[in-house]
């Protein structure tokens, strides 16, 4: 499987001016055609779609342990409690 490649421009307003910023981003080949597919279906470009998906997304990416927290072994008992009363 080829990795594809989206190319997306960040755009946000701050104080100062318009900050404009380029990032590279991989993806499995059949995993960005399926983001153009949906793209192509909602009228959106692929960097609408990949904003969207990370907002969905965010809190639970944010559950994920770090690899700091997995290679020193630390428990996140807390959090498993926490994640385990809001399912």
């Amino acid at each position: 499987m080829n990795p594809g490649t989206l190319q997306s421009y960040l755009w946000g307003d701050s104080m100062a001016g318009t900050d404009k910023r380029k990032q590279s981003l991989y993806f499995p080949e059949d995993m960005l055609n399926e983001i153009q597919l949906e793209a192509n279906r909602q009228d959106r470009s692929l960097s609408w779609i990949v904003q969207q998906a990370w907002k969905i997304a965010r809190g639970e990416i944010l559950r994920f342990p770090s690899v700091n927290d997995v290679l020193s072994g630390v428990s996140r008992e807390d959090e498993r409690e926490e994640r385990d009363r809001s399912v």
